[in-house]
């Protein structure tokens, strides 16, 4: 089920999966949870103990994606969930690439975040443009999701699986999607990403198959604004570790992010702590204080030292960046990089 604005739209079945940055979505879950077993004398004086039923409704906002959205589940479609599944009700809100396992789960991988809303004003003046998909495993196959990135040569990997969709026509409705296999991607993502370029491939659309260095000229690289150099390795894959420093509680902690963290993990009243194997990152919020500057420097320092004594292959340079200032080596450790939300005064 679809929020736009102040609209709730139900979504067929095969558009599972299939998320839009600029859109809220309602996904209502029912498990049959068994009951718990009782002692002997129970069970033979006792009925066999009946399944229990739990709804989940999860609440899933995009990072373009307002309030009004949240606004308006909470006071209309939350309340006639609540009279019709009483105390058995669970809402769960989620954001964007901050989703919990339990509902990644659901759609065995194949999880496809696009940028816009699902349905966009036509621009009859030029044809539809390309779009871009990237995508990438964090931690584990279940937090496997297929993210839309800017639609460049540079956006490519070639340890990653990508989705080129090239439109004919203003509207979309006709063209090919390539999928683009790069040269060090695993066979697990080979096949996941065969499988979502067919689930991305409409009625009139083709899809075909290119290997890294077998591109066409004529569509592939002009799509992308022509052939340019880009990564050909993710070896931060493996060391990438994202910290955060903070006093919130009134004391300075330092804690570290999950393995599936993204960029809106960035805490603008924070310090951040970004590790990718080569540099250390030293990531400052426009609204953090200079206490929690000094201490997360420190804490820095003390984290780079301490590598060199673990790792002694690898040495770290501390760097300082901040927001909107971010260079590629700090930018590309986030799967579907894009510019930052505005900060609300």
């Amino acid at each position: 089920m679809s929020a736009a604005g102040l609209h709730l739209k139900v979504l067929m079945s095969v558009t599972a999966g299939h998320f839009y940055a600029g859109e809220c979505y309602v996904f209502l879950c029912t498990y049959w949870v068994a009951a718990q077993e009782g002692s002997e004398e129970e069970e033979e004086n006792e009925k066999e103990p009946e399944e229990t039923q739990v709804h989940t409704v999860y609440f899933w906002q995009g990072r373009d994606a307002g309030n009004m959205g949240w606004l308006t589940f909470t006071f209309s479609l939350q309340k006639k969930f609540e009279q019709a599944f009483k105390n058995t009700l669970e809402v769960v809100r989620m954001h964007q690439q901050q989703e919990n396992l339990k509902f990644l789960s659901h759609f065995k991988s194949k999880f496809i975040i696009h940028r816009g809303k699902r349905r966009e004003p036509v621009d009859r003046t030029r044809l539809a443009p390309p779009r871009l998909y990237q995508l990438r495993v964090n931690d584990s196959l279940i937090c496997a999701r297929c993210i839309e990135v800017d639609a460049k040569a540079t956006s490519l990997n070639s340890v990653f699986c990508h989705v080129l969709n090239v439109p004919f026509d203003r509207s979309a409705s006709n063209g090919i999607i390539y999928l683009w296999v790069g040269s060090k991607a695993s066979e697990e993502d080979v096949q996941l990403a065969n499988e979502l370029a067919k689930e991305m491939t409409k009625y009139h659309y083709t899809m075909q198959i290119v290997k890294e260095g077998e591109e066409p000229d004529n569509f592939f690289w002009n799509s992308l604004g022509g052939k340019k150099p880009y990564d050909t390795s993710a070896d931060f894959l493996l060391y990438s570790r994202l910290f955060r420093c903070s006093n919130e509680k009134g004391y300075f902690t330092v804690s570290e992010k999950c393995a599936d963290f993204c960029q809106d993990d960035l805490a603008e009243d924070d310090i951040m702590i970004l590790d990718n194997g080569e540099e250390v990152f030293l990531w400052v919020g426009g609204k953090s204080s200079e206490v929690e500057i000094k201490l997360a420097f420190k804490s820095a320092q003390v984290y780079v030292q301490n590598l060199r004594n673990k790792q002694p292959e690898r040495p770290r340079k501390l760097l300082l960046t901040a927001k909107n200032k971010e260079s590629k080596k700090f930018t590309k450790c986030f799967h579907g990089w894009s510019a930052h939300k505005a900060t609300v005064q």
